[in-house]
């Protein structure tokens, strides 16, 4: 178990968000997807996971928590999380040159309970749809 407040120390932070990404990435190989890239990175905004379902592009953000439920967690995704997302997402379409690909934004979700080695997992598909001026098909 970790000290009180010690989760706000940007290293600990950092940690534990790749420590949830990659089990996110793992969860969702072990469903079928294929993991295209991890912390894909644009000046508007960074994908946590992207990913082939089909021939779907899946956005995937994860969020995880040692104490918030999963409903405290995917709301996290706020409006702007969204819109950020989604302007992400249409430059890495547009910069690859990706045409008539379906695109859907997922959460997956983790809890990781005291001691843990795995975590609980939940994940939302669809979990919200494009933000702003730009609309992509699923």
């Amino acid at each position: 178990m970790l000290p009180a407040g010690f989760t706000r120390f940007p290293i600990w932070r950092r940690w534990f968000g790749r420590r949830s990404e990659r089990a996110a990435a793992k969860f969702l190989r072990r469903q079928g997807f294929c993991i295209l890239g991890r912390n894909v990175d644009d000046r508007i905004g960074e994908i946590d996971l992207l990913a082939l379902e089909g021939r779907t592009l899946v956005v995937v953000e994860v969020r995880s928590s040692e104490t918030k439920s999963f409903d405290e967690l995917s709301a996290t995704v706020n409006l702007e999380k969204q819109r950020r997302l989604t302007d992400a997402t249409l430059r890495f379409v547009q910069r690859r040159r990706l045409v008539n690909v379906g695109v859907r934004f997922d959460v997956v979700a983790l809890r990781w309970p005291p001691g843990a080695r795995e975590p609980e997992v939940r994940h939302y598909r669809q979990a919200f749809q494009s933000v702003g001026r730009y609309q992509f098909h699923s």
